[in-house]
């Protein structure tokens, strides 16, 4: 299996960038689709944005479209997300996740977690 480590986070004020950084070790990192999720207080996790195994394909929450990137480098095992004009609602623990599948959005399908990344955005 696969063992994920984030970072990257912290504190910026609106309409910053902050990029996120998902390093992976254990077993072949192109084997997994990779994604980012994110949970705020009192709410439930949600989808950020998704790649494929070989990151061809990507997919991203239509409340992040213009303003975050999601990216991989299969040659280093890290997944990043760059995220640009940063707003008091993106404020989350953003978390990276692998799945066995080529490519995939749902959570469910999700099995390998990191342990969280705090990002909190400041009006």
């Amino acid at each position: 299996q696969v063992q994920l480590v984030e970072s990257g986070g912290g504190l910026v004020q609106a309409g910053g960038s902050l990029r996120l950084s998902c390093a992976a070790s254990g077993r072949t990192f192109s084997s997994y689709s990779m994604a980012w999720f994110r949970q705020a207080p009192g709410k439930e996790r949600e989808f950020v944005a998704a790649i494929s195994r070989t990151g061809s394909t990507t997919s991203v929450a239509n409340s992040v479209k213009g303003r975050f990137t999601i990216s991989r480098d299969n040659t280093d095992n890290t997944m990043y997300l760059q995220m640009n004009v940063l707003k008091p609602e993106d404020t989350a623990v953003y978390y990276c996740a692998a799945a066995d599948n080529s490519f995939a959005v749902a959570i469910s399908l999700y099995k390998y977690w990191g342990q969280g990344a705090q990002v909190t955005v400041s009006s």
